[in-house]
């Protein structure tokens, strides 16, 4: 298992980048999940894995 660590704020356009938002299909659009910030979850995340973040994770 690995922690994938976050600040506060991360807004959904980092969690998913609304160029991604084309689709409804969950694994296209995990494949570009947080792309802009950090590019290497897409291809590293393993499942079982954690995301911890801060305040206001998924704001608008």
């Amino acid at each position: 298992m690995r922690i994938w660590k976050f600040g506060d704020n991360v807004d959904t356009d980092q969690i998913i980048p609304a160029e991604y938002l084309t689709t409804g299909d969950a694994k296209k659009l995990a494949a570009h999940a947080f792309a802009k910030v950090r590019p290497e979850i897409p291809k590293e995340v393993k499942e079982g894995d954690v995301i911890v973040a801060g305040e206001n994770f998924g704001c608008i």
